[in-house]
């Protein structure tokens, strides 16, 4: 890699922390995938779309534990599927 040196005005930086601290990520990698986003670098865009998502429920509380989500939601009679014929 290449080090680079950026001036940011103090809002965007101060975005960018708190985007960092949700996500689990540092300031740097938030502008790097930014910037491939925003200018292309031949980078995987898959990739770079799975690291912007990364962690994005993390902290989220409303919907507990995965298990138990799942389970209500298979439970939930207007998601049942219709029996196949035979």
């Amino acid at each position: 890699m290449i080090r680079v040196q950026i001036q940011l005005d103090e809002l965007v930086h101060r975005h960018l922390q708190g985007l960092a601290r949700q996500q689990g990520r540092t300031i740097s990698e938030l502008i790097r995938d930014a910037v491939v986003r925003a200018y292309g670098a031949g980078g995987d865009e898959r990739e770079a779309s799975l690291r912007a998502i990364e962690g994005l429920w993390r902290d989220r509380t409303d919907i507990g534990d995965t298990k138990e989500y799942m389970k209500r939601l298979r439970r939930d009679p207007l998601r049942a599927r219709p029996r196949r014929r035979s």
